[in-house]
């Protein structure tokens, strides 16, 4: 009998196990280290990276959002790390350059939904630039809600006393900000951390493709191997579950490797790493861009934003279930000419259009239902004749996510 209990004893307490670690809103470090596209990253020998992307996945991914179109994006660096912490393109974040003159906040950054949602959670960012959580974040400005962070480690291109002018200059303030980062995260455990490192953006400018800049790229994949190891020194010892993404924020221009901020592939051209179990067929077989990340971490640490805010996202969540991605709509005469990629094999969507674009004002737009299309059948032809203008808002809405576009005349 007393086997019996025992072993009643085992099973419910595995259970209780098992369903507690289903509870757990993951904590997350998400990483920029500044200007390396894919085939770099892919040429130069990086085993910490390897090995944190043989736990979850790789993937080439875009910068840059519709080329020629309404969404085209500088492939400059302060407009690719708005691009991921609010999950929307330039048309909307309005961060055209790195001087970061007039960000609109009424897109939200990853900082500021968890400030609003989850505000018991602690923040962090470890960087050399003030501007990514002054500007960018906008910490203590009135127009984000005087949001503050838990810690910050950042501001050290000020420092020219600790870190005089000399080519290595930024690798020693990189090292500064990973071993700050690494001990913070072990003793700490903050839930969403901020890692951003420069050097490699620096040897690319500098010297181009060229082995200094490869060199760069090997330090940069030691120092997230510190960073990795903090991550699993909390994994293994607190039972604690931890999601890292790491990513760059352009690539670099064909011809020498030195510059950026055009459209060409190779500057479009950027990468994916993380350590995420869950990732979904959209991570796989197409190149997401760097607007994905956004809606991928809120998804993972439970955070459901008001159906406004995820209307106008531009990402589409790299993990669990999604029913489509990739909404075109062309406009011919009275009919929208919409095309979707399904990643469902049935189901409908709801057809929404609003020809206002007062969300960008801090306002509400006012969406009209144009009716129910079949999801599998990838496309569909909408009547406009009764809804005249020059502009229009279209959102497809499904059972696992919606996507959006506009139609700019």
């Amino acid at each position: 009998m007393n086997w019996k209990i025992g072993l009643q004893f085992i099973i419910i307490l595995a259970i209780s196990q098992l369903l507690s670690g289903q509870g757990k809103t993951p904590k997350v470090v998400f990483v920029i280290v500044d200007g390396i596209s894919a085939d770099v990253i892919e040429h130069v020998s990086t085993p910490n990276l390897d090995a944190i992307a043989a736990k979850g996945g790789y993937t080439r991914a875009v910068m840059g959002g519709k080329r020629d179109g309404y969404s085209q994006t500088p492939t400059i660096s302060a407009v690719g790390y708005n691009s991921l912490l609010t999950g929307t393109w330039v048309n909307k974040h309005n961060v055209l350059g790195n001087d970061i003159k007039a960000p609109n906040y009424n897109y939200w950054t990853l900082f500021r939904f968890v400030d609003a949602y989850k505000p018991k959670l602690k923040t962090a960012i470890f960087s050399t630039w003030l501007d990514n959580r002054t500007k960018l974040i906008g910490e203590g400005l009135a127009e984000t809600g005087n949001i503050q962070l838990d810690y910050h480690f950042d501001g050290f291109e000020l420092d020219t006393i600790a870190f005089p002018n000399s080519e290595d200059r930024f690798l020693r303030i990189d090292e500064h900000v990973i071993t700050e980062a690494s001990r913070y995260i072990k003793a700490d455990s903050p839930d969403l951390s901020w890692v951003y490192l420069q050097h490699t953006d620096n040897m690319g400018h500098q010297y181009g493709d060229s082995p200094q800049f490869h060199e760069a790229v090997l330090q940069m994949d030691d120092q997230i191997g510190r960073l990795w190891k903090a991550i699993l020194y909390r994994k293994e010892r607190h039972n604690e579950d931890w999601q890292l993404y790491i990513t760059t924020d352009h690539g670099r221009d064909k011809e020498t490797g030195k510059g950026h901020g055009g459209q060409s592939d190779r500057e479009r051209l950027i990468w994916i790493v993380t350590n995420t179990k869950n990732l979904n067929s959209y991570f796989t077989e197409k190149k997401p861009g760097i607007v994905a990340i956004a809606p991928t971490i809120l998804r993972e640490m439970h955070i459901r934003p008001t159906k406004a805010q995820l209307w106008e996202m531009d990402g589409i969540p790299l993990t669990g279930k999604i029913s489509l991605a990739n909404l075109q709509a062309v406009r011919q005469d009275n009919t929208l000419h919409l095309t979707w990629d399904s990643y469902a094999n049935k189901g409908k969507l709801n057809v929404y259009l609003t020809t206002t674009n007062t969300f960008s004002e801090g306002g509400k737009d006012t969406y009209l239902k144009m009716g129910r299309v079949d999801l599998s059948a990838g496309k569909a032809k909408i009547d406009i004749s009764g809804l005249p203008a020059s502009f229009y808002k279209v959102v497809l809405e499904g059972k696992y996510n919606s996507v959006n576009t506009w139609v700019v005349d």
